[in-house]
């Protein structure tokens, strides 16, 4: 049952929005024994895999077989993947020559050598690099230098203060880790060796690396680094040179995102960390494959994740291999999904529905009490730059114009050869003008994202149904569920990060002196609000969720406003519906793990207080002192 079809406790309204409306709901649901979670954006998610995994069933099966190249080219890829019994006949030996590649290197000279072709190959490196829109300059690409991922979720864990956690989680860690290798054939000393020198090098990065609140603040990952500068990071390493050889050009400049770990370059790149360097690349790769290999691998390999998402059981052979293929083929799926289950009429829809939002909060800037007319003129000319970008794009990424299955290759070997196309295009892309056509994310993914740098928002088709969105449901309930998604993806291009970006998302102070400060000392007001609030998985970090609540806040009032100027408005169903869309019930572990590392805040909090801050909430439930949803006046936070 949907938390729609269990009562209301109109009790608890004035105590607790969430569970009054979600309660009943979360005392009977079950968390899905492959899942961390249950309900709202989930419950989405889990209806569109159903759907996907019996239409792409029939595919496989060679009914209903669409006359759309792309599509039955993922279908061969998925039935690639769906054979098992291929899959457990061959065994670790596709991955074995992927393995001995770095097996066989002999020093550090060897692997500078090999560094170009191995990364494009899909090998990790200490020293990631990628090509996206340069921050200050969005019409022309640019290459950045960025910092590894670290094996425990977050930098804070390898403090003193969870060390405990980062105990337990290593453990199961290295249990894993060393299963894989006896699967894939090798002694437990030379797993351990291996395995030992892979966190000895992890445990090395850590403390250089920037923690998830640092990650947060996007503008201080613009560090403008000459050719020159950037080569004085690594003396080991010509990384220069190596950048060169990625993406086939001169390279006049270098975006370093964390110049603290490029700091430390030098003394954790050298001829003597060489082998915790090859093993901790051994590591990861083996991880990587596994999933590509026998089912007891795949299952294996999933063993870390799930501890940390405290998801009970790994997901059955054939979902695993729908989302496998799903995932190299997304775009594809995703196309698929809009146009057969969203479709132009509702694209239309929702398009205007999001121009009445834009409308909604252009007028709503006009009327700001608090900005000058100046940085107010500017917000409305980015708000009339924004691109609206809904269900589903118009045309297919033309990078999979290039996606071949090898029928006689294996799984892995496939992937292999996918992995290289995307990886030639994406370092390929430097001297090309930026493209802001493609999507970051599927038609079929329940989820919506604003882009700062090509100022966009994106709503794919999946979020625009129930509870989000019904012709079924009164408009006052769409405004409080799509409408205040909708208006927080725009608030977006107002929060502490998204203001730093101008109109055509370059990273350029539009405010004056004054209205930025006042803007800070509102968002400063907003991190209090949150701050040190408790869950049953800890305590929040208002600075790591402060964007995420801006834009909750901004959008909000925005939808608000709507549902008001409808002239049917129902403020109760509007404020239902916004607790409605938060409703979940997650694994603890998966709790702490998204207060450790994730921007938005626990759902029952994003449900519960910013509701407290709107009027219209006190006066639609009639809220009092004493009541457990009020809050004074004067602690109460309106940005936007």
């Amino acid at each position: 049952m949907t938390n729609k079809q269990y009562p209301i406790n109109e009790a608890l309204l004035k105590d607790d929005l969430y569970q009054a409306v979600n309660g009943e709901w979360l005392q009977h649901a079950v968390i899905p024994a492959d899942k961390p979670t249950t309900g709202g954006f989930a419950d989405l998610a889990d209806n569109i895999e159903k759907t996907l995994m019996a239409d792409f069933q029939a595919m496989l099966d060679g009914k209903d077989i669409p006359d759309d190249p792309y599509l039955q080219e993922f279908i061969k890829y998925y039935r690639k993947a769906a054979n098992f019994d291929e899959r457990e006949a061959l065994g670790f030996a596709p991955a074995q020559k992927f393995l001995d590649r770095i097996l066989d290197l002999k020093d550090l000279q060897d692997w500078q050598e090999a560094l170009p072709e191995l990364t494009m190959s899909g090998y990790p490196t200490p020293f990631p690099m990628s090509v996206d829109p340069d921050m200050k300059d969005t019409a022309h690409y640019a290459l950045y230098a960025e910092a590894p991922h670290l094996i425990l979720p977050d930098k804070t864990y390898y403090t003193d203060e969870k060390k405990d956690q980062a105990d337990q989680l290593l453990a199961i860690y290295q249990n894993m880790v060393r299963k894989l290798f006896s699967l894939a054939g090798y002694s437990a000393d030379f797993a351990e060796d291996h395995l030992q020198r892979a966190l000895a090098f992890d445990a090395a990065l850590a403390p250089h690396e920037k923690d998830s609140t640092e990650r947060a603040d996007y503008t201080k990952m613009y560090n403008k680094y000459t050719p020159a500068e950037f080569a004085q990071t690594s003396s080991a390493i010509d990384l220069v040179a190596y950048a060169q050889r990625l993406v086939g050009t001169t390279v006049d400049q270098v975006i370093v995102t964390e110049p603290n770990y490029y700091a430390a370059l030098n003394q954790l790149v050298t001829p003597a960390t060489f082998a915790q360097i090859q093993s901790w690349i051994v590591v990861k790769m083996l991880i990587a494959m596994a999933p590509y290999l026998t089912d007891e691998m795949r299952v294996t390999s999933g063993e870390y994740g799930r501890a940390l998402s405290g998801s009970k059981e790994a997901k059955k052979p054939q979902k695993a291999a729908y989302y496998l293929a799903t995932n190299q083929f997304d775009q594809v799926v995703g196309l698929y999904y809009g146009h057969k289950y969203f479709g132009p009429q509702a694209k239309a829809d929702v398009h205007h529905m999001v121009e009445k939002m834009v409308a909604v909060y252009k007028q709503r800037l006009e009327n700001n009490d608090w900005l000058s007319a100046a940085t107010r003129k500017q917000a409305v000319v980015k708000l009339n730059n924004l691109g609206i970008n809904v269900g589903y794009p118009d045309e297919l990424d033309p990078l999979y114009t290039k996606f071949s299955v090898d029928e006689s290759a294996s799984l892995l070997d496939n992937d292999h050869e996918f992995t290289k196309i995307i990886l030639k295009d994406h370092y390929g892309r430097l001297t090309k003008p930026v493209d802001r056509t493609r999507w970051g994310m599927p038609a079929h993914m329940v989820n919506a994202y604003y882009n700062p740098s090509f100022n966009i928002i994106v709503f794919p088709a999946a979020i625009l149904q129930a509870p989000f969105y019904s012709l079924d449901q009164p408009a006052s309930a769409n405004y409080g569920g799509i409408g205040a998604v909708i208006a927080h993806e725009i608030s977006h291009a107002f929060d502490n990060n998204g203001a730093k970006f101008d109109e055509y998302g370059n990273m350029n102070n539009w405010w004056t002196d004054a209205d930025l400060k006042h803007f800070q000392e509102l968002a400063e007001k907003m991190i209090k609000q949150f701050d040190g609030l408790t869950t049953p998985a800890g305590k929040v970090n208002g600075k790591l969720v402060v964007s995420e609540n801006i834009a909750d806040a901004g959008g909000l009032s925005c939808a608000l406003q709507a549902a008001k100027e409808d002239g049917s408005a129902d403020l109760r169903a509007f404020f239902i519906n916004w607790a409605r869309i938060w409703c979940m019930k997650s694994s603890l572990e998966r709790q702490k793990l998204l207060l450790a590392i994730d921007v938005h805040s626990p759902h029952e909090l994003r449900a519960n207080i910013q509701v407290k801050n709107l009027d219209d909430f006190y006066q639609t439930f009639n809220v009092q002192p004493g009541d457990g949803m009020y809050l004074p006046a004067s602690e109460r936070v309106n940005i936007w």
